[in-house]
């Protein structure tokens, strides 16, 4: 299961008000059941959510309700957001965490601009390319020291706190430090998954003794406590973020990646910063969707968006087999060139205005045929796996908004968990090529393909919506999916999340997969079987 929040601030049609959903969604099982409700589309869990001083969505409650508290205080939306991805790095070390990357977009109310962090940190710069040839690997592992890359999390955060920040970052970090002290109740789904990592990742130095109290993973409902943690954020808090990159803290990890055959160095911490970047948009039917480029995959749902606008989707119809099939193959079209071209720019020339233009999406749509699955495409020529991500988005009573995303990527990360830190170090790494000449081929002091994107939509230069999804290469296929549900099938905010969901999987990947058959094709529970039938006769 994975979950998905939602926070949108409609200035003019809503006087205003600003509405904010959080809601748990199965990618693969059952989703739409039949909910009694007198009002709403019948597959809706709940009403949409509605205030006007500040709201906050995350997939923990407690850190929710941190975010609000830190926004009471006085706190911008930037603060409460760096609070609650701080606790949920605690309460959630099955998605998240301080040894992982983040991305951001940022509404400033008062300049009337988006801005855009990338917060995501590169290779090891004493890992040559060789060393993988040499020692008879052809992909990067997905666990221990090799798909390590520099975490970014820490640095993003200071990044954002000092563009937009107003509360001191120790009041910010405290209420995490609490919790990592006194302990917390170990909710189902990251119980869950929690169990699901202790068999692969025990046998990593540190692991065991942070997250493995009695040697088990907690069960839902345990009190777990990370004291490890709260030293950690205590340091960072009195040190900035250079206690974390250039001091004691950076010295213990570039030790302990020494120690265990890793290549992560001292100098590779050092010298990491984020990256300020202009996010880039498309307009679909009057809404302009915005995402971070490349080395995120954010792209790819503004390139899904344009081919799909010359169809008419609205009568069509939200569960007709014409438009899954027409999501399925623009999805395609698509993840043809992700597997391509997105990559860390760099190291490489990304053509992304080419890849999101109107005219690049006309001419890719002609390669869809209205009857037929297609089996493969290959990328154009213009002028992936699970991942396991927190998103959460915060407005305040200023109008600020932020759209965050943090990850370990694939589960608790890499498994390395360096000295009496109390986290662990990320496996991003695991998301280059190994093919020589590829954009995205593996390279010392190189960023990864990243999974991870956060999204935005303005209309009439107004904000309309901060929104992302979660799961690897499920998020462009949702955000998609969740414009489209709102402008061409007139959805509201939770009923457009509450929607079954269409999911391609298969597709051509920058770890140098290719499709060959077509994929496969997931509707989630609400599709009707003369649907399903129809997709199968043709040929998905």
């Amino acid at each position: 299961m994975k979950y998905m929040i939602r926070s949108l601030k409609t200035i003019k049609s809503l006087h205003g008000l600003m509405a904010l959903v959080a809601f748990p969604l199965a990618l693969y099982g059952t989703t739409a059941g039949a909910y009694d409700r007198v009002v709403g589309e019948g597959f809706a869990s709940r009403s949409q959510v509605l205030a006007t001083n500040g709201m906050a969505a995350t997939s923990q409650p407690l850190a929710t309700q941190i975010a609000l508290d830190i926004l009471k205080q006085g706190g911008s939306a930037v603060d409460a957001a760096i609070a609650a991805n701080a606790a949920q790095g605690l309460m959630e070390p099955t998605g998240c965490g301080i040894g992982g990357d983040l991305f951001a977009i940022v509404w400033d109310a008062k300049e009337e601009k988006l801005f855009g962090l990338n917060a995501s940190g590169r290779s090891p710069k004493s890992l040559p390319f060789s060393y993988f040839s040499e020692n008879n690997l052809d992909r990067i592992p997905s666990h221990g020291p090799l798909p390590v890359s520099v975490p970014g999390a820490v640095d993003g955060w200071y990044e954002l706190h000092g563009k937009f920040g107003r509360l001191p970052m120790s009041k910010i970090l405290q209420p995490a430090i609490d919790y990592a002290e006194s302990g917390f109740p170990v909710t189902q789904l990251v119980a869950y998954y929690w169990g699901r990592s202790v068999p692969r990742l025990q046998e990593f130095p540190g692991f065991r003794e942070t997250f493995m109290p009695d040697g088990r993973a907690p069960v839902e409902g345990e009190i777990f406590r990370n004291p490890r943690l709260a030293k950690t954020y205590k340091r960072i808090a009195k040190g900035g973020r250079d206690a974390f990159y250039k001091g004691d803290m950076a010295r213990e990890i570039a030790a302990y990646m020494k120690a265990n055959g890793g290549f992560l160095s001292y100098e590779d911490l050092a010298s990491h910063n984020s990256e300020w970047v202009q996010p880039v948009s498309t307009n679909y039917r009057g809404y302009d969707v915005w995402e971070l480029p490349p080395n995120g995959q954010g792209i790819a749902a503004l390139q899904i968006l344009n081919i799909l606008e010359a169809y008419d989707l609205a009568k069509m119809g939200r569960t007709s087999s014409e438009y899954v099939h027409l999501f399925a193959e623009a999805k395609k079209l698509a993840f043809e060139d992700r597997a391509k071209w997105y990559a860390d720019p760099a190291f490489n020339k990304i053509p992304v205005r080419e890849l999101i233009s109107k005219q690049y999406a006309a001419e890719r749509r002609k390669l869809i045929d209205p009857s037929r699955s297609g089996k493969r495409y290959d990328a154009g020529h213009p002028a992936l796996r699970h991942g396991d991500t927190i998103y959460l988005t915060v407005a305040d009573e200023e109008g600020n908004m932020v759209s965050l995303i943090q990850s370990n990527y694939r589960g608790m990360g890499s498994g390395m968990t360096p000295g009496e830190l109390g986290f662990i170090l990320q496996d991003r790494g695991e998301m280059f090529s190994l093919e020589e000449g590829h954009f995205n081929q593996y390279q010392p002091g190189k960023r990864p393909f990243h999974t991870i994107i956060p999204a935005f939509v303005t209309k009439d230069g107004a904000p309309y919506m901060s929104f992302g999804v979660m799961g690897g290469a499920t998020q462009p296929q949702m955000h998609a999916q969740i414009v489209i549900n709102m402008v061409d099938f007139g959805m509201n905010l939770q009923e457009a999340g509450d929607a079954p969901r269409i999911l391609h999987s298969g597709s051509s990947q920058p770890t140098d997969e290719v499709m060959e058959d077509g994929g496969y094709l997931s509707l989630e529970d609400g599709f009707p079987m003369e649907t399903r039938r129809k997709l199968v006769q043709m040929g998905h």
